[in-house]
């Protein structure tokens, strides 16, 4: 039965997610799961030396076959990408059909891979029951070759030449074109495509709504996933008809536009032109590219008259006069059960507004409508960047029987050692066109936000990533798909622990998956430890680590000096890893003493820990002159500072947590391990604070102790170069370099050659990682959530008593969660408008302030300019970034009744604390 039938519209999102979530219906069956860039990625690159934007480029997609998945425009597919569907346009001035987002190279870009597309996700539920995006089209030739010239002469010292710069939005001749998508039932789905004209002439677009099939059937395998040929027929000119293997019959009827336009049906085959790429014949004369033929060359023959192929399109040639649009209904469902005769405006109606109600629920009162749009957009980004993604890799490097065999240096190149790897999921991406491939540190802080919406695919994900076709035998994370074997900061645990704690309330949580999670982080803690702590004292060293360029050296390769780094964020990491194993150990030795053991060892191991980070050598990679933590650089017996103040000293304060003293004695043989530790070990349990605490109500006592490791003196002054806004402090977040370097770069001189370090607080200056991600100065926002998150759990234990000045030197004195409030605030700046209607993210574009088809329009950039607040990097990293949800729903909270502070600093905006941890008492 059709979901419009229900009454309760606040709780019809909420049930569909419980019957997915307990599999009675497949609500997720279809989703935003088309990639945004298939071409130019690892996965379709079989060139000998890895030059995969080479090997498949953006001339080739139109017309060559994809191996490994699909992308399209706007689109839509089945969770297994079987079979999908987007849309292509033509604008009558064009040199191809717009049907996948354009943008550069990482070798093309002057600051790497970069979209050339002004496209907008603006809603969707967590079951993908009502789903909206916008792309605008320019009316005039789109310049390929323009953006291509331009970005190509610029130099990582200039800004990026973007679509906006070149002038084809001007006097607003540009198309909208929003794609929505409302389900009827869980294989039922009502599709609305609007056309509005914004521009002051009439104009026509031809607009192809286009359902194919994965090629699964050209490469000589059999087995799972290697499906016999489909079909896609007509049997009359309302309705195309399609017969898969396993996805079974699936049909999509078009009707006529509302301005009467009736499309034509076209068929062909999603098979690559030979002839086109490789002066090869063709095994059949209809390809892959025959609707751009079709319609830009007027090649009526390139198309299927036999109606039938394995893709197919309904051509519409709509007028739209100046200021007007028109509208296009179509309708995809499974020929297996008889659709509900209901109309398609009635179903998007139902849908929307039970969008609305789901959400209502979900952003939390008081809020702006600013706020509340920010939020929903966020949301919309972050269930929009899901994605199929399917990659063997064994297949890969062995190529597939009736294809050339693979170059043999394959063997012994890029992820070679990770033949295991089998991954064919619905996955959380950062970007699905910049980065169309999972990062395992991306992905688990996308999972706090996804947590808040849709708890059960939260958890999944973060398991999913430590399941044995994922997880490395030797127990690493897989990276990214340009380098498994690359690590990330270990982040996975925290989130797991984070989303246990945020999906049910206490006394119902989930044991089975932290348990699972447990156990599987047991095996990559141990990894870490065997690979990355190269003198076995507890300064871990080497590796990307996720922060790219942020120090003097590629801390990946060999030193130039020879020697090791003891990183300070590396040492940090692995410190903030056993607390948070130490509390998912104390939660599950409440039921299961068996547990207690391995607390010990995760307790002992993070002190251990600590000391090396304050003590070794006399003050570990504490700079006591500098009051901050640096990497060190170990060249024999010479242990040299690397006096660079960025986030790399900051990491050491999100490993702190807080035990509670009526959490230890439950667990007596924990408890007796401890204070053995602590009677016997003086010289480390210095490292560890213990408070009493008035139990509320009452003149009893109880404690808690604080594992961190700064002491209460070391945070103080750490935090006052954290707030202080000629260093790291932002009018929007906190930097991830001190904006001092800009005045006083770091410069490290050896063997005749300069390395430095200068502050650069939007696109890198250096050609160090050479893509466009930079650390040398932009906020990056998982950072500052991290660093927001430790200030709650330090004032849970120091109190309202431990005060600071925030901003320094404006006199006003915070407490560490007025702080942590103040932080969100600035973060949730980034996107809100000001008085003139400027959002900072937005760079000062006249358009997203004033114009009424522009203004609401937010995106959620990679990372942001240190200084304006610019989004920077890739434009809809959604993922992390909407992060922000979490910052203004803390906002909203601190704002109600009981809480009446009103910071005075100067960018200060927040009134008072309230938590972000779920283990706060706030």
């Amino acid at each position: 039965m059709a979901d419009t039938a229900r009454t309760d519209t606040t709780l019809a999102e909420q049930l569909r997610l419980d019957e997915d979530t307990r599999r009675e219906r497949n609500w997720k069956r279809w989703g935003p799961y088309l990639a945004e860039r298939q071409w130019g990625t690892v996965r379709e690159d079989y060139s000998e030396f890895g030059d995969s934007w080479d090997f498949f480029p953006h001339d080739h997609a139109r017309s060559r076959t994809y191996r490994w998945g699909e992308d399209g425009l706007l689109g839509i597919c089945d969770r297994e990408c079987r079979l999908a569907f987007a849309l292509a346009l033509w604008n009558g001035n064009d040199p191809i059909l717009k049907e996948r987002l354009f943008g550069l190279t990482g070798p093309e870009g002057n600051h790497g891979e970069d979209v050339k597309e002004c496209y907008y996700y603006l809603d969707s539920t967590p079951t993908h029951s009502y789903m909206k995006a916008l792309y605008k089209y320019p009316q005039r030739a789109y310049p390929y070759t323009d953006l291509v010239h331009e970005n190509r002469q610029r130099g990582h010292h200039d800004g990026e030449y973007e679509l906006t710069d070149t002038g084809v939005f001007d006097d607003n001749r540009y198309f909208d074109v929003i794609a929505e998508y409302a389900k009827a039932d869980t294989d039922d789905i009502h599709i609305r495509i609007t056309v509005a004209n914004r521009g002051p002439d009439a104009a026509t677009l031809h607009l192809l709504p286009t359902l194919w099939y994965r090629n699964t059937w050209s490469w000589g395998r059999v087995g799972e996933r290697f499906h016999a040929k489909p079909s896609l027929t007509s049997v009359d000119q309302r309705r195309i008809v399609g017969n898969h293997a396993t996805l079974g019959t699936s049909i999509m009827e078009v009707s006529p536009a509302s301005g009467g336009e009736v499309p034509e049906l076209l068929f062909t085959e999603n098979e690559s032109n030979n002839q086109r790429l490789f002066d090869a014949p063709n095994a059949s004369p209809y390809v892959k590219d025959a609707f751009h033929e079709f319609v830009i060359g007027g090649q009526r023959d390139a198309v299927n008259p036999a109606r039938t192929g394995t893709k197919a399109a309904a051509h519409y040639r709509l007028d739209v006069p100046a200021g007007e649009q028109r509208v296009v209904h179509l309708r995809l469902y499974s020929g297996d059960d008889v659709p509900q005769a209901e109309s398609t405006v009635d179903v998007f109606a139902a849908r929307i507004r039970e969008a609305d109600d789901f959400y209502a629920e979900r952003i939390a009162d008081p809020i702006s409508a600013e706020e509340r749009r920010v939020a929903r957009q966020a949301y919309a980004g972050l269930l929009w960047t899901k994605q199929f993604y399917h990659y063997s890799v064994q297949e890969w490097l062995e190529g597939d029987p009736v294809h050339p065999s693979p170059p043999a240096a394959r063997r012994f190149g890029r992820n070679a050692e990770w033949g295991h790897a089998y991954h064919a999921d619905v996955l959380s991406m950062p970007d699905k066109w910049e980065y169309p491939w999972f990062a395992a540190w991306d992905l688990a802080f996308h999972m706090l936000p996804m947590a808040m919406v849709d708890p059960q695919f939260a958890k999944d994900q973060l398991a999913l990533m430590l399941r044995e076709w994922y997880m490395h035998p030797n127990g690493q994370l897989a990276a990214y798909e340009f380098g498994f074997d690359d690590v990330n900061p270990p982040v996975h645990a925290w989130a797991a622990w984070r989303v246990y704690k945020m999906t049910a309330p206490r006394g119902q949580r989930d044991r089975v998956f932290l348990g699972r999670i447990f156990q599987k982080l047991l095996i990559n803690f141990t990894w870490w430890v065997n690979r990355k702590d190269v003198d076995g004292n507890n300064l871990f060293s080497g590796g990307f680590l996720g922060l790219d360029n942020i120090g003097v050296f590629d801390r990946s390769k060999a030193l130039p000096t020879g020697g090791h780094l003891a990183q300070a964020d590396g040492t940090a990491w692995m410190a903030f890893y056993c607390n948070t194993m130490l509390s998912m150990a104390l939660e599950l030795a409440s039921e299961d003493p068996a547990y207690e053991d391995v607390a010990s060892k995760f307790f002992e191991h993070f002190v251990a820990i600590t000391d090396a980070m304050n003590s070794l050598g006399g003050t570990g990679l504490w700079h006591e002159h500098d009051g901050f933590y640096y990497d060190q650089l170990h060249t024999g017996d010479v242990h040299t500072p690397l006096c660079i103040r960025s986030l790399v000293g900051l990491v050491p304060l999100f490993a702190c947590e807080v035990i509670e003293d009526d959490v230890i004695a439950k667990l007596p043989g924990f408890r007796r391990r401890m204070e053995w530790f602590l009677r016997n070990r003086p010289e480390l349990g210095r490292h560890i604070a213990y408070m009493d605490v008035a139990t509320e109500g009452t003149h009893a006592k109880s404690g808690h102790r604080l594992l961190a490791i700064p002491s209460r003196e070391r945070l103080a002054r750490v935090l006052r170069y954290v707030l202080d806004e000629e260093e790291f402090l932002s009018p929007y977040g906190i930097r991830s370099v001190s904006r001092v370097h800009r005045d006083h770069p770091f410069v490290f001189r050896h063997a005749g050659e300069e390395f430095r370090v200068d502050y650069d607080p939007g696109e890198g200056s250096s050609g160090l990682f050479g893509g466009n991600s930079n650390w040398r100065g932009p906020i990056w926002f998982p950072m500052n959530y991290l660093f927001i998150e430790a200030l709650e759990r330090y004032a849970h234990f120091y109190g309202p008593e431990f005060t600071v000045e925030c901003p320094v030197g404006s006199g006003t004195m915070l407490t560490l969660s007025q702080v942590a409030q103040e932080l969100s605030a600035r973060l949730s700046r980034l996107f809100l408008p000001d008085a003139d209607g400027n959002r900072p993210c937005h760079d000062g574009d006249s358009r997203y302030a004033t114009d009424p088809h522009w203004r609401d329009l937010v995106l959620y950039h990679e990372y942001f300019h240190g200084d304006t607040g610019r989004g920077v990097g890739a434009s809809h990293q959604t993922g992390w970034t909407s992060l922000v949800v979490r910052c203004l729903d803390s906002l909203a909270a601190a704002r109600r009744p009981h809480n009446t502070f009103r910071a005075s600093g100067r960018h200060s905006v927040v009134t008072d604390a309230i938590s972000m941890d779920d283990n706060s008492p706030v």
